[in-house]
């Protein structure tokens, strides 16, 4: 499936819809079912200060909880910025939720007013499977989601 379908068949699903854990949800679905590089998506929350809790996902069990300190998902929210992670054994700091996970992409999720709500988390059972353009869409498809 091309971005573009996949884009569209997400904003058609959740048009409409407010509630962040449901687009989540949904998106988190929607985007594990899309691609077979994809061995586990979801959603962390921000549910403490400095603190990401486990929100709706799709594969094997996740960590349930990840400081903005710590791995790759914390470095997002902490940053504000994506991670793409080629090999996540040599990013400082990674949690190994999962053993079977090679590479990673996390992308800061924003509600309307600009605040951090969360993060997607990607993982991949591949070496170097995330690409720029992978990067471009899930960014936006992020703010198209959860800041309309």
């Amino acid at each position: 499936m091309n971005t573009d379908t996949l884009s569209n068949r997400i904003l058609a699903l959740t048009e409409g819809e407010d509630d962040p854990v449901a687009l989540m949800a949904t998106v988190a679905c929607e985007l594990f079912h899309s691609d077979e590089r994809f061995d586990w998506v979801g959603f962390y929350r921000v549910t403490d200060p400095q603190m990401l809790k486990i929100g709706p996902y799709q594969g094997g069990h996740g960590c349930l909880k990840i400081p903005f300190s710590r791995g790759v998902c914390g470095a997002a929210a902490r940053t504000g910025q994506t991670q793409r992670v080629d090999d996540v054994e040599a990013f400082p700091g990674h949690i190994a939720c999962a053993a079977s996970t090679r590479s990673e992409i996390v992308v800061p999720v924003h509600d309307r007013d600009g605040g951090l709500i969360g993060v997607l988390d990607i993982d991949s059972d591949r070496p170097a499977a995330f690409t720029a353009n992978d990067q471009t869409m899930l960014e936006a498809l992020m703010s198209a989601v959860f800041a309309r």
